[in-house]
């Protein structure tokens, strides 16, 4: 007996709509199935990581994960809670970001797995990129009626009002294309489900429909969704005030998508280490219970964030961000500091007061450089070194042993920076140029 995919995700509060007789279909056979997603660049967010986690419960449930990459309708825009068309893409941009999203996936699914639930990704671009309008219109167009199109809630929207200009026949096309993906794979690959957002269920619904008038209808075609992920007040998950938290280190550094998972809220925690990592019910229980009894300790906060972390980069890039982390919160060396790379640098230090500083002042005295009314790390040299010399003063996080210290080009972090902890919490990032 196989693993029960639906049960899985319907406890880890995956579940959203499934169409009836998909669990059934699912315990009865190994069932293909294909999640889409957009490569309008060359990486993934957060926001497409409770898609990726369906398809890697399902390939652990024993069952086939397909990926889809959008690339044809990744070209016109889909309707579903969207507000305009995104860009064209050419083709060589399109499988660029093909190839470095499927990067990413391959740390969730299993693309070498013996037998048959391998994962696989697809791009639909290679199937519709010569497909003639004619041809479009005759296999896919004829079989579903612009009623039915029109009432999904996706078109009603936009023809309300809702969006400033309305809905292009490009974009109101979409479900079309979209349901054409789900035949072809269907006919291609025995893929019998379809996997999506909740914003996805028109869409997925009028794909088994297609599937249906066209081959039969006996055929079986299903869809099940997720619910879109929001913080528990409500707000967008996945969004900071600089943006989207992205799965390339070179987007987002290891140590800001570990900070990103520590830093949410207790709700979020609960709900979200069932969505985004595979850790099993009972030890997600033991957490919950463990975080009841003593919330201070964050334990879910610190799990998720090391399983979140070490799936998307790796072990060694947890350890990093968590050795970065208490540069700032802990008692940490100039070692320890000299380690990290100048964007986790930035990123450790970002609330920090930066002050910019002329090199060729490199070569005077500690306390002439932190007291200059351009770097106001100190109000006065003396309260500096009455700190000196109580010991509340860290250049570079080592002691300074005396106010006349003299800094030079050696002290320099990366050839360019300077750090200044004022007592035990207020550090100074200082910029020599």
């Amino acid at each position: 007996m196989k693993k029960n995919f639906v049960e899985e995700l319907r406890w880890r509060g995956m579940l959203a709509q499934i169409m009836p007789g998909t669990e059934e279909l699912l315990q009865k056979e190994t069932v293909t199935a294909y999640l889409g997603t957009d490569p309008t660049a060359d990486s993934l967010h957060i926001g497409h990581l409770a898609g990726i986690m369906m398809l890697r419960h399902l390939q652990m449930c024993g069952h086939k994960p397909i990926i889809l990459v959008g690339g044809a309708t990744g070209m016109i825009g889909d309707p579903s809670g969207k507000s305009m068309e995104r860009n064209l893409l050419d083709a060589q941009t399109l499988y660029h970001n093909q190839e470095c999203i499927k990067a990413q996936v391959a740390k969730f699914l299993d693309f070498n797995a013996e037998g048959d639930n391998a994962a696989e990704m697809v791009n639909n671009y290679d199937w519709m990129k010569d497909f003639s309008f004619l041809d479009f219109a005759r296999k896919v167009g004829k079989h579903i009626t612009v009623n039915y199109m029109m009432a999904k809630d996706s078109v009603k929207k936009r023809l309300n009002g809702d969006a400033r200009d309305g809905l292009s026949f490009t974009e109101f096309t979409y479900q079309l294309l979209q349901g054409y993906d789900f035949l072809h794979l269907y006919e291609t690959k025995g893929c019998k489900l379809q996997l999506g957002g909740n914003d996805q269920w028109g869409n997925m619904t009028t794909g088994a429909e297609l599937i249906r008038r066209t081959l039969g209808v006996e055929t079986e075609a299903y869809a099940l969704t997720c619910p879109l992920i929001t913080k528990a007040d409500g707000t967008k998950f996945g969004k900071t005030e600089s943006g989207n938290i992205w799965l390339d280190a070179k987007r987002t550094s290891p140590y800001m998508f570990y900070q990103f998972w520590l830093n949410v809220s207790d709700a979020d925690a609960e709900r979200y280490i069932k969505i985004f990592t595979s850790l099993d019910k009972d030890t997600i229980d033991a957490l919950i219970a463990e975080q009841n009894e003593d919330p201070g300790r964050r334990p879910l906060q610190k799990r998720l964030a090391e399983e979140v972390t070490v799936m998307v980069h790796s072990q060694a890039a947890l350890e990093q961000a968590m050795e970065a982390s208490n540069i700032l919160f802990g008692k940490a060396t100039k070692e320890s500091l000299l380690k990290l790379d100048e964007q986790t640098l930035l990123d450790v230090f970002e609330g920090v007061p930066h002050y910019e500083m002329d090199k060729s002042l490199l070569g005077q005295q500690a306390i002439e450089l932190f007291t200059r009314e351009d770097v106001p790390v100190f109000a006065s040299k003396g309260e500096m070194r009455k700190l000196v010399q109580g010991g509340g003063v860290s250049l570079n996080k080592e002691k300074l042993a005396a106010a006349d210290y003299l800094v030079t080009a050696d002290d320099l972090i990366d050839g360019k920076y300077l750090l200044v902890q004022r007592g035990k919490k207020n550090y100074y990032l200082l910029i020599v140029k």
